[in-house]
């Protein structure tokens, strides 16, 4: 492709994600599909300036608004995708020259008024304007400003400029398969370069992306994806070999596979989701890490037969509740533009009723563990807060009591809860509460 239709091609992809209820990376993988023709080294082109615009999509769009773009989005974020583009490429010091439009598949030259806009853009030496807001400057909707602030206080700047970098490639160590130190010798034998991950004794963090699917470390089932942040919410479940184990949100089984590793597949650990595909997908990646000691169950919801044969049947029920993710945006950029305020109550309701069901699998003595992918308190320390009041034979267990033994790094944080981010930990942002039925 020319670099005029690698532009074309990120508009539209931009264009189709803002029209789409589905997430950004579903939908670039179903444009790319679509037009066979653009190879593997266009692809990434067009999929690294998309990202960038949605990493930046405040901060431009203000700008947009600030200098009266004649295609600025509208008061909603709806349009604006071409000018969006145009505008990043101005901040990555590239001017719209006409070679940039001429050939197939090119983009239109600017009209004499976008040129205008374009040009006062070129003289800015920062994407950062002193009148920014603060959400503007954070990238995040400007209804969360009350939450974070009470959140973060004076950090608040700091933690949201943490959530807007891209994310590192994290992978936990197969110890199935592989010890830490033989998984970093299998991928340098491949030319990557793997470094062990500061808080996971499980975790290796590489330098640059790889498409791990041609690594044959990946295909011999050596490591899996999963951010730091996970492999320690899973070592914290601390399944024991032999113990009756419950992952009650399976979803695609990353947390799956590290507590059957911890468990050395001895034991019965069953993987449940309300969504059969999801369930299903979790197959190759059992099958491919060695794992034998997982039941897959397809669950009806907190009302389902299964759960109440089942009662006070478990040692350890890991709840990986359904969130606003608010702690991936660092991955999912586009998905902090798709949440709203309902969204995010109707999922507090939602994580009650799940908490409540599952915590009747836990057995007397047995422990049940909460966690989100969110930074946002109200499915954190409020859901854990309500879930005790309503629920007097359970307590917490502070995670330093756990982390020596557990972790064996210094405890990152003072409890009782774990609470990373990205800015103080270079994790992703976690919520995890462990807490602990009463004996008979």
């Amino acid at each position: 492709m020319t670099p005029a239709a690698r532009l074309q091609a990120a508009i539209e992809v931009l264009s189709e994600i803002e029209k789409s209820a589905k997430p950004a990376d579903s939908v670039a993988s179903f444009y790319f599909k679509q037009r066979r023709y653009i190879g593997a080294k266009d692809r990434r082109a067009v999929a690294e300036v998309v990202w960038r615009v949605l990493r930046r999509r405040a901060r431009i769009d203000w700008w947009l608004e600030h200098l009266d773009h004649p295609e600025r989005p509208n008061a909603e974020g709806k349009g604006g995708a071409r000018a969006r583009v145009l505008a990043d490429m101005i901040f990555e010091g590239i001017r719209p020259e006409p070679d940039l439009f001429r050939g197939p598949h090119s983009a239109y030259p600017p009209e004499p008024p976008e040129r205008r806009v374009l040009d006062m853009l070129a003289g800015q030496k920062s994407l950062f304007h002193r009148d920014m807001p603060p959400h503007v400057r954070g990238e995040y909707p400007e209804w969360l400003t009350p939450r974070l602030s009470a959140l973060y206080g004076d950090n608040l700047d700091a933690e949201m400029g943490a959530m807007r970098d891209e994310a590192p490639l994290d992978l936990r160590v197969n110890t199935l398969k592989a010890t830490r130190e033989e998984a970093i010798r299998a991928l340098a034998k491949e030319g990557i370069k793997a470094e062990p991950t500061a808080l996971s004794p499980l975790g290796l963090r590489l330098g640059a992306r790889v498409p791990l699917v041609q690594v044959q470390a990946w295909r011999n089932g050596l490591i899996e994806v999963q951010d730091e942040g996970s492999q320690l919410v899973a070592l914290l479940t601390d399944p024991k070999p032999g113990q009756a184990v419950v992952d009650y949100c399976a979803g695609a089984g990353g947390k799956t596979l590290a507590l059957a590793a911890a468990m050395q597949n001895k034991g019965r650990l069953v993987a449940c989701d309300v969504a059969e595909w999801r369930v299903d997908r979790a197959q190759d990646r059992l099958r491919r890490a060695g794992v034998h000691n997982v039941t897959r169950r397809v669950i009806e919801g907190e009302s389902d037969k299964w759960i109440k044969r089942s009662a006070g049947s478990f040692d350890r029920v890991l709840v990986d509740a359904p969130c606003t993710g608010t702690g991936t945006w660092r991955r999912n950029p586009d998905a902090k533009w798709q949440l709203g305020e309902t969204d995010l109550l109707e999922l507090v309701v939602r994580q009650g009723a799940i908490l409540d069901s599952a915590a009747r699998l836990t057995k007397p003595g047995g422990r049940l563990v909460y966690a989100t992918c969110s930074i946002m308190t109200d499915e954190n320390e409020g859901r854990i807060e309500a879930f005790l009041a309503a629920h007097p034979d359970y307590r917490p267990v502070p995670v330093p009591e756990l982390w020596a033994e557990l972790v064996g790094t210094p405890c990152p944080v003072p409890g009782p809860w774990l609470r990373l981010s990205p800015r103080a930990h270079g994790t992703d942002g976690f919520f995890a509460a462990v807490l602990e039925k009463a004996s008979a």
